[in-house]
């Protein structure tokens, strides 16, 4: 691979790294799987190319790694709320198994 074809992959999973960052934001665990699968083919093929980096690439790489540093913890927020609703789901589910085997009593 050429420089510039790899600094061209570098710019495509830039651009990549926002779709992940904005999918994530949904929630959509599929989607950003899909995408990083994605970003991580081009960033591997274009890493031996790159060699020496030039300041430009450094600065793409650095706003990569930040958008997925944010990605991470849009999801793991997305994860620790799914959480929370399972736990409030089994907390329901033994309320309902406690109280099932008490009967309302007759006068």
């Amino acid at each position: 691979m050429k420089r510039s074809d790899a600094s061209d992959a570098l710019q495509r999973a830039l651009q990549l790294s926002r779709e992940l960052t904005a999918v994530a934001d949904s929630g959509d665990v599929c989607a950003t799987l899909r995408l990083d699968a994605e970003r991580l083919v081009l960033l591997q093929s274009a890493r031996a190319a790159l060699q020496p980096m030039d300041e430009k690439d450094r600065w793409v790489l650095r706003e990569i790694a930040e958008l997925n540093d944010r990605a991470l913890g849009l999801m793991e927020h997305h994860r620790r709320g799914k959480q929370r609703a399972l736990d409030t789901v089994a907390v329901g589910r033994r309320a309902v198994a406690a109280y099932s085997t008490t009967r309302m009593m007759r006068r």
